[in-house]
């Protein structure tokens, strides 16, 4: 069996609102929170865990996706009038020319959690 990624906890000031603000951003679903977790189920094998805490110290989060997964991450950045951009120094210069791939981008949360998502095309 190889190794995956199970799970991984991600820091908030809220919990239930970044949970929401995720999936919402990356069209997953949120079903509410689980004791002290807020999770969202990535794909079948990760969920990420949104908990509450005070003064997170913010996370870098990964995502490779496909050209029509891409497409639709940003329209949603749009419409939410969410800042994204192609460098992590500046997540908010509008730009998808990343350096690692065809198009990718950066936005972050109110955590100063930074997801990157990336894809081929």
């Amino acid at each position: 069996m190889p190794i995956t990624l199970n799970h991984t906890i991600v820091p908030a000031v809220d919990n239930e609102a970044a949970a929401r603000f995720f999936a919402g951003i990356m069209g997953l679903d949120y079903r509410g929170a689980d004791r002290h977790f807020a999770p969202v189920r990535v794909n079948e094998c990760l969920t990420l865990d949104f908990m509450s805490v005070e003064d997170p110290p913010g996370h870098h989060l990964a995502f490779d996706v496909d050209t029509a997964t891409f497409d639709g991450i940003l329209a949603r950045l749009r419409a939410a009038g969410v800042p994204y951009g192609n460098d992590p120094r500046e997540p908010d210069n509008g730009r998808i020319d990343h350096p690692l791939c065809a198009r990718g981008l950066y936005f972050a949360d109110d955590a100063r959690n930074l997801y990157e998502v990336m894809s081929p095309e």
